[in-house]
């Protein structure tokens, strides 16, 4: 015991020394009750004592490592081979999902699981829930609720004794996590209402802010964008045509494709957002804000990629050249960004050629421009970041990452070394992998550097990240 108390990893909140004792004390519980004594109940107080042993050396397979371990160590207490292997045997038994054959193994599978029908349940589930957080697999907190109750929900005790004590209390918390877990999903369908406020609210605002770009920092100026907005503008610009008009036109028929191929939810929003769009330009005049070509591109730039950026924080969009994209894709071997370029090529060099090679230039700053701001309106300052982290010091930083940053890990199995002049020499590593916004990026450095200022590190964006234990991101 005094070696699972000073050996076992750090990160083990559930699998402790605490742990076996608790076992210890639930098969005297249950033996006493099935009527087990003698030498019987020393085997069966033996298997629990070793039953976790494994978890000095690894998580994984720690019931084999257990017996490993008994059978290293019990010959030096005259247990006799055969009393051994029963020891294994009762320890295999409690691997999940348990399998136990005789009576012994039934009544350590039930003391290892006893806590399941007691008071301690919660607290017990909840050290569980944080070890898993290190070792895997990884749940969110519903997840972790739905796992929680498949378990209870399948689980049984296999001794009399165990079902009689415990099974009542068992089926009661199965029954408080169930009413937990609907509380925690009801809200989904009740906040649809204030998330359609929600999504209409930024869609006006939205509108408005593009609206407000392009009648007063673009159009007086005969500045252009890219996508089916630049080619709306130079179709204003040459021909004299409502530019609002323009708009809805040329969007629509992308409207209509994408109703088919991306879905009527966002087909529908997308078209609102354009006929408001339409709309505003039809009501805001064309008063130049200013004439400085540079504040133009710069802030009709920006103005416009917030406003498009928050019409796609709702599902929708503004501008349906990717529809577009997506559509031609399937035409020609080229890719979206390939297409989309080509697109705005074509744009800006219709408006040089038209215009002068000064406000096609000008207009590629406010494309530049635009698009950046929509990156930071739809992903925001917190965009998820990937951090890949090679170290000798890897257990250390998975328990920094994990416990003091709050962050769900993956770890590779790899090499390290191969250095110039070094390349035969090598070593074993875990290479770790998590995922964090862009605002935790400094402070997972400095705990990563703190614990070893060699190691490698490298961040790379990530567009898109859902599940595990990752900071979520406002979605508005």
């Amino acid at each position: 015991m005094a070696k699972l108390e000073n050996e076992l990893p750090a990160h083990l909140t559930y699998h402790t020394a605490s742990h076996t004792e608790d076992v210890l004390k639930a098969v005297d519980i249950l033996a006493a009750s099935e009527g087990i004594t003698g030498n019987a109940l020393t085997l069966l107080r033996t298997a629990a004592l070793f039953h976790d042993a494994g978890f000095l050396q690894q998580s994984e397979d720690h019931e084999e490592i257990s017996c490993i371990l008994a059978r290293d160590h019990l010959p030096d207490y005259e247990y006799s081979p055969a009393q051994i292997e029963h020891i294994c045997k009762i320890i295999i038994a409690t691997r999940l999902p348990q399998s136990p054959t005789d009576i012994f193994s039934q009544l350590l599978c039930d003391a290892d699981l006893y806590y399941l029908g007691t008071g301690e349940y919660t607290d017990k589930a909840a050290k569980l829930f944080n070890e898993l957080t290190v070792t895997g697999p990884f749940y969110t907190e519903s997840e972790w609720q739905i796992k929680q109750i498949e378990f209870l929900s399948t689980h049984k005790y296999f001794t009399r004794s165990a079902a009689n004590m415990l099974e009542a209390n068992k089926q009661k918390k199965l029954e408080e996590l169930s009413l937990h877990l609907e509380k925690t999903l009801a809200p989904h369908t009740e906040d649809s209402a204030a998330s359609i406020l929600q999504d209409s609210l930024l869609t006006i605002i939205g509108v408005t802010i593009a609206a407000v770009a392009l009648k007063l920092f673009l159009v007086p100026n005969h500045f252009f964008d890219g996508g089916i907005t630049g080619i709306s503008l130079l179709v204003h610009e040459v021909y004299d045509f409502n530019l609002g008009l323009v708009i809805v036109v040329l969007n629509l028929p992308l409207i209509l494709i994408s109703y088919f191929s991306i879905g009527k939810r966002f087909a529908f929003r997308t078209l609102i957002s354009v006929i408001l769009l339409g709309i505003c330009l039809l009501l805001i005049p064309n008063e130049p804000v200013t004439a400085d070509k540079l504040l133009i591109s710069v802030f009709g730039g920006a103005f416009l990629g917030i406003g498009i950026g928050l019409i796609m924080r709702t599902g929708a969009a503004l501008d349906g050249i990717e529809v577009l994209a997506v559509y031609t894709l399937r035409k020609t071997s080229f890719t979206i960004t390939e297409i989309i370029l080509g697109i705005n090529i074509i744009i800006f060099t219709i408006a040089g050629f038209r215009f002068g090679i000064e406000t096609a230039l000008y207009s590629i700053l406010t494309y530049f421009t635009a698009t950046r701001c929509i990156d930071y309106v739809v992903e925001g300052l917190q965009a998820y970041t990937g951090v890949t982290i090679v170290s000798g010091k890897s257990e250390e930083i998975k328990y920094q990452l994990v416990n003091k940053l709050g962050r769900g890990i993956t770890v590779y199995k790899g090499e390290r070394g191969f250095l110039p002049g070094k390349f035969e020499v090598s070593s074993e590593c875990d290479i770790i992998f998590t995922v964090i916004t862009r605002l935790e990026l400094r402070k997972l450095k400095n705990l990563v550097y703190d614990v070893d200022p060699k190691a490698f590190v490298f961040a790379n964006t990530i567009k898109e990240a859902s599940g595990g234990i990752i900071k979520r991101r406002h979605s508005h």
